[in-house]
């Protein structure tokens, strides 16, 4: 399976959205900006993915990114608990937020500028040893 198939332009997703939410089928959101993947996000993903629903990540911008968007939407969508992968900028993930009836929002941005300051910190402690 091509797993790049999972990424959807945020219209289509608005779109799937409303479809899902019509047929009264849950929906989780979880935005963040998964620049490098760590265990945490696996974990941390597949325990929301653990409940019955559709799966959409919101794969943001971050600040200083080292990975571009299509690279860090392709590695979420590679992950078997994501059914969908919407790559958009902020304003445009505020608009589809809003007009999502998604059962679970999740907001991981915060969380994903700590994962990238340890993994920093962790590749220079190594880098010095």
């Amino acid at each position: 399976m091509d797993t790049r198939t999972k990424i959807i332009e945020p219209e289509h997703a608005a779109a799937r959205l409303r479809e899902l939410h019509d047929q009264g089928r849950a929906v989780k959101v979880v935005t963040g900006y998964f620049d490098v993947i760590v265990a945490e996000h696996v974990a941390h993903l597949r325990e929301i993915g653990r409940t019955p629903g559709t799966l959409f990540v919101i794969v943001l911008d971050p600040p200083a990114p080292l990975l571009g968007a299509r690279a860090r939407a392709e590695l979420v969508a590679a992950l078997d608990m994501v059914d969908y992968v919407v790559p958009a900028a902020e304003q445009a993930a505020a608009e589809l937020l809003s007009r999502c009836a998604a059962s679970e929002i999740v907001r991981e941005e915060s969380a994903d500028l700590l994962r990238a300051e340890r993994l920093s910190q962790h590749v220079q402690r190594r880098h010095q040893q």
